[in-house]
């Protein structure tokens, strides 16, 4: 029991300390540790979502205290976030989120080599993105978070990244608003698991300790979030970014394939 809580605080520590400076990680290093340890994936998903509602609430705090949030992509990116959020939790009660695996892994390696080729390329001015990008984005980052367990981060980071967008207000909007998603996901989960899909939930109870390390690590790490992306300059970002999407890219389609 000890040894299990230790064991999810540290890997709560560092996938934080990762998501916190880059923008992603968190979730998917999470469920999948959840997964391995044999939590059902409806009640991995919502587990996690639950640690997270901490996590990315100091990491959140760290960010706007750091002048890292980009107020206009906050309120685009945050109502989209949410309804895709809570459509995800509702769709992964009913079919396996695992299906979705295969799009979201070739969209994130072609994505991962995309944002190294601008980390490369000669500068180019930071665009500002518009409702009519950002709001579908907001909703398939929320969905896909929720209904494969994580993909926020990757999804919605890279993909501002990607597109022309300052890397530390990105990375530092999608933080923040990655709070106000992973609370009404949780919600959502809550609701759905208590109306008529508890059975899906089954045996996460021997799995609580997991679940609290994955916080206390989370919320040790998430205050240096906001420093780290103020210091890292925006090209070694943008290389760093770029590498850790095509890993996870990499990892998912090991995972498929074995």
């Amino acid at each position: 029991m000890v040894s299990e809580f230790l064991i999810f605080t540290i890997a709560g520590f560092l996938a934080q300390i990762v998501d916190g400076a880059l923008g992603m990680a968190y979730g998917v290093v999470s469920t999948t540790m959840l997964l391995t340890f044999g939590v059902p994936p409806a009640a991995a998903s919502a587990s996690v979502h639950a640690a997270e509602m901490f996590t990315t609430a100091a990491s959140a705090t760290s960010h706007v205290s750091h002048r890292n949030v980009d107020w206009k992509l906050f309120w685009r990116l945050a109502p989209a976030g949410i309804a895709g959020g809570v459509m995800g939790a509702y769709v992964l009660t009913a079919i396996d989120g695992a299906m979705l695996r295969p799009f979201v892994t070739i969209y994130l390696g072609l994505l991962g080599v995309y944002i190294l080729f601008r980390a490369f390329r000669s500068r180019a001015p930071y665009r500002e993105h518009g409702t009519a990008y950002v709001a579908p984005l907001g909703v398939a980052g929320g969905f896909v978070d929720a209904a494969g367990g994580g993909g926020w981060g990757p999804i919605v980071t890279s993909s501002l990244i990607g597109s022309g967008g300052a890397p530390r207000f990105v990375v530092g909007t999608v933080n923040t608003v990655e709070f106000f998603v992973t609370t009404a996901v949780s919600v959502a989960f809550l609701t759905a698991l208590m109306t008529g899909h508890w059975d899906q939930a089954d045996g996460i109870d021997r799995h609580l300790w997991s679940v609290a390390g994955l916080v206390v690590g989370g919320v040790l790490a998430a205050p240096l979030a906001g420093f780290v992306v103020r210091m890292i300059p925006a090209q070694r970002l943008m290389i760093l970014v770029g590498s850790l999407v095509m890993a996870l890219a990499a990892y998912q389609t090991w995972q498929l394939l074995t």
